[in-house]
């Protein structure tokens, strides 16, 4: 049997970060999407156990599915696939997860990771000339795969239509690089790890699923990628003005000393891109940093302090919150949490929230009561988790 494990990713911190070269605080989680698969007759067939009815690809051929649909994923897969290494042997795929849909846990990246990693292997493509060209390492292979899903070249490995999202690798890094027990600083665009540090095993993350749909489609796949084009828009200012090639915000910054206040300066005209660039500073080159100081020092008051910063900015600069998770993050700071954070792309989604590990269950039931008393309707379709940082994608 050919086969692998994607785990789904929490984003403690980094909010529209990755695709800008800045900072984020990852981990995995303990659950994903697994992909197994067999022969076929013809092209790539797949069924999932949320999503019965079965579906039939074939390279280049637009498949008869509804915007949306989770198939359009495993398309994107195929097409990049075969334009990069060649064709795909005939293939079915049952596909399984155990990771709430739509919540922010990056459940169609999992999706995208385990099945182009099947792909990939059943074709014999992970030993390929092109493959051990372009993809040395983890990082690499994070990187390669993030640009399957936005549709942008890697390496010598042409770039193809994406899925339609204008997002980074966040995601695939946090599947692919991060380890058990741990969260992870990343940088980005290239993908470098910074620091780990421990997660202690008295302490756990408490999710709560708002039962607002965090989809990358229709109006919220535009407003997400408004603010990725905000970002394109910043260095576009930036390089005209000072004759640079930069490619992201943090190459700008990076490029001089006082770069920082000098960017502030050149779109302080613009209220859309003044305040998403200063929601950007302040979360990469404070927030992340000085919060993973302070959780691995146990100064977890000062850790709640600084994603409470993060989450307001989230809110009042980047945009991307709706009244559902500001009020999960609220609601589970007065019931005790040391820190609460919505967390991906937003506009729905999930909430993730630091407890003991001792007071877990019991916080999940009276967070999830107390969110159902304030949004009854949404509410019915809430739900919540506990988990700990888990291990990356591995073959089945």
């Amino acid at each position: 049997m050919t086969g692998w494990f994607a785990p789904g990713r929490l984003e403690v911190l980094g909010k529209h970060t990755d695709y800008a070269g800045g900072r984020s605080l990852l981990a995995a989680v303990d659950r994903g999407v697994r992909v197994e698969a067999r022969d076929a007759n013809v092209g790539v067939t797949a069924q999932s156990d949320a999503f019965p009815e079965p579906i039939h690809l074939l390279p280049g051929v637009e498949p008869d599915l509804p915007d949306g649909h989770w198939g359009h994923y495993l398309q994107t897969v195929v097409d990049r696939l075969t334009s990069n290494f060649g064709p795909l042997p005939p293939t079915h795929l049952d596909i399984t997860s155990d990771l709430p849909l739509a919540s922010g846990m990056s459940s169609s990246s999992a999706l995208l990771v385990a099945s182009a990693l099947t792909l990939a292997d059943r074709g014999g493509f992970l030993t390929s000339d092109a493959w051990q060209a372009n993809i040395h390492e983890d990082a690499h292979l994070a990187g390669y795969l993030a640009c399957v899903e936005n549709g942008m070249s890697f390496g010598s490995l042409a770039g193809h239509r994406g899925v339609g999202t204008f997002g980074g690798s966040e995601d695939h890094t946090a599947m692919l690089c991060c380890r058990p027990g741990e969260l992870s600083v990343f940088s980005f665009c290239p993908v470098r790890r910074e620091r780990q540090v421990v997660l202690p095993d008295d302490l756990r993350f408490v999710v709560a699923v708002s039962g607002v749909l965090a989809e990358k489609t229709g109006s919220a796949r535009e407003r997400y990628n408004r603010a990725s084009r905000a970002c394109v828009e910043i260095v576009r200012t930036w390089n005209t003005e000072t004759g640079r090639a930069d490619v992201t915000i943090a190459d700008a910054v990076a490029s001089a000393h006082d770069a920082s206040e000098r960017l502030r300066a050149l779109v302080a005209t613009s209220d859309d891109l003044s305040t998403r660039l200063h929601q950007f500073l302040v979360e990469s080159n404070h927030v992340i940093p000085e919060a993973a100081d302070a959780l691995a020092a146990g100064h977890l008051d000062r850790f709640g302090d600084l994603v409470d910063a993060s989450m307001h900015l989230a809110t009042t600069h980047l945009g991307n919150q709706v009244g559902e998770t500001v009020d999960l993050a609220r609601l589970a700071r007065e019931l005790g949490a040391s820190a609460a954070s919505a967390f991906g792309a937003g506009f729905g989604g999930s909430v993730w929230a630091l407890v003991s590990a001792s007071d877990a269950d019991a916080f999940a039931e009276h967070w999830l009561r107390a969110y159902r008393a304030a949004h009854p309707e949404v509410g019915a379709n809430a739900s919540t988790l506990v988990t700990r940082p888990g291990g990356p994608a591995q073959p089945l």
